[in-house]
């Protein structure tokens, strides 16, 4: 694979999320989805697109792959994924700024409104696409949309929700870990 660059267009492998490279790191790469979120990834888990279509891979190159997974499973061992708290959280930055490109003649009412409008459209997306954990960057300021928040985190039974990592964010986000089985609580 050529060395990527920022705006260059990526596929992340085992799942069907594509994007655009926004950030390269060390040993992250952020990309945006083409449903607006930002995710982090490892150089490893992309690969860069070609135009419309991926980089094009033989066939013998994926058979070759699905026997390399399939002998290092042993028969009736369980391969475990990646800890939980390993892997990255979905951000969804709700401050006004990012939503909208100005606020000239919006109520705080309006302005609340797609707040949280794009809350709940993001945790449907990331309900769909099976994403465990979702960070809603809110701020502190009055409190208002932290509650708005909560009370819509609450209409959903398979959603646990808490103040995400105040080293990471401060006071100003909440974290949703959606259970995949509802009886996990």
């Amino acid at each position: 694979m050529g060395e990527l660059k920022i705006g260059d267009r990526v596929q992340v492998l085992d799942d069907s999320i594509e994007g655009i490279v926004m950030r390269i790191g060390k040993d992250v790469i952020r990309i945006r989805t083409d449903e607006d979120f930002e995710l982090e990834f490892t150089p490893q888990e992309i690969i860069l697109v070609e135009g419309q279509q991926s980089i094009r891979v033989s066939s013998d190159e994926v058979n070759a792959s699905r026997l390399e997974k399939e002998v290092s499973r042993k028969p009736g061992v369980r391969v475990s994924k990646k800890k939980e708290r390993d892997v990255p959280a979905m951000e969804v930055d709700l401050h006004i700024h990012q939503l909208v490109p100005d606020t000239r003649g919006m109520s705080n009412f309006d302005m609340l409104n797609i707040q949280i409008d794009t809350a709940k459209r993001q945790l449907e997306f990331a309900l769909r696409k099976n994403i465990r954990k979702v960070v809603f960057i809110h701020g502190v300021g009055a409190g208002v949309l932290k509650e708005e928040l909560g009370f819509l985190l609450r209409r959903y039974p398979q959603i646990n929700y808490y103040d995400a990592d105040y080293q990471k964010y401060g006071l100003g986000a909440t974290e949703a870990y959606i259970l995949q089985n509802p009886r996990e609580n």
